[in-house]
């Protein structure tokens, strides 16, 4: 087992989220790099000792590599806002990642630069090797649970979603076929999460039937998205190459978000209920081999928690 030191703001909600994650065996929450010696939460509370609040996470990097880790800390925070997560704002919920092993730095550099390649602002996450730790009292562990109706700053999709993609890998197993993966995966996502549709389409040799085509015209080496296993009410059975949300995901082979899918250009209208939308493409040997697609109706239901985590979920597939 290896021990990481993880600072996302509230600690509260943090731990509740760390303690989801597959690989993860145990949390502890307490207070990294500070000042004074043997804090109390009251003291701290001051944004007076330098400490910072943090999760304390034990993990087997068997299941859970260290980057893998690191990529899904930084999916629960604002890496540019400092010293402020959500509501809660002063020194003592800024970010950070504090190592005890100087041989984890690496790995942790790496995911950091990943992350800053996205944004042009400096990244305002602190990564330090850990100076000290203090628990913290009874009465912060496992607050979540004790107190299922309490404070998060986070949205509570973000629990969800890691007990999501772990309940796939149990109910898939080493289950070969393709299609009952799929099926089955389409049905979890519809149980767990509630989305208004869930389903995937898959690439696949186009019909070339006069006026049989449902949307769209086929990819140049003659393929199109053809309808597979789903939730919800029926819908559009193929899909052109580049046409619509689903079509576009494929031409361009990255996850696409949509708030409000009348303002998206093009849009498929397979029913009038859908209001916002994620697509996240399948990969197959580089190639993609079809979508995940997802509809709410609701507009703006989809952010990048939904994208990180559903692209971890095909991955399973």
């Amino acid at each position: 087992m290896k021990e990481i030191y993880l600072a996302g703001g509230c600690f509260w909600g943090a731990e509740h989220y760390f303690r989801n994650i597959d690989g993860v065996v145990d949390t502890e929450v307490g207070f990294a790099n500070g000042d004074t010696p043997s804090p109390t939460y009251e003291q701290v509370y001051t944004d007076t000792t330098g400490y910072a609040e943090t999760v304390r996470v034990i993990y087997n990097p068997d299941t859970l590599p260290l980057e893998e880790l690191v990529r899904d800390f930084f999916c629960a925070i604002d890496p540019l806002s400092l010293n402020k997560q959500g509501e809660d704002e002063g020194t003592r919920y800024r970010t950070g990642v504090y190592y005890s092993d100087p041989a984890d730095s690496a790995s942790i550099r790496k995911v950091f630069d990943e992350v800053q390649a996205l944004y042009a602002e400096p990244l305002a996450v602190e990564l330090l090797p850990l100076k000290n730790f203090f628990t913290a009292d009874g009465r912060h562990q496992d607050y979540l649970i004790k107190n299922p109706d309490g404070y998060c700053h986070l949205p509570l999709k973000i629990f969800r979603y890691p007990r999501l993609v772990s309940d796939l890998k149990h109910l898939l197993g080493d289950e070969p076929d393709f299609v009952a993966r799929l099926s089955n995966a389409a049905a979890l996502v519809k149980e767990k999460m509630g989305f208004f549709w869930t389903g995937f389409y898959l690439v696949g040799p186009a019909n070339v039937a006069p006026g049989s085509h449902g949307h769209g015209t086929p990819s140049p080496d003659g393929k199109e998205l053809i309808l597979g296993p789903f939730q919800g009410p029926f819908a559009c059975m193929r899909i052109g190459y580049g046409s619509g949300v689903c079509g576009t995901a494929w031409k361009e082979g990255k996850t696409i978000v949509v708030p409000d899918v009348d303002a998206f250009p093009g849009h498929i209208a397979c029913s009038s209920a859908s209001k916002s939308e994620i697509v996240v493409p399948l990969f197959k040997d580089g190639q993609v081999a079809g979508v995940l697609d997802i509809d709410s109706d609701e507009l703006s239901t989809f952010d990048q928690i939904d994208a990180f985590w559903l692209e971890k979920l095909v991955a399973v597939l």
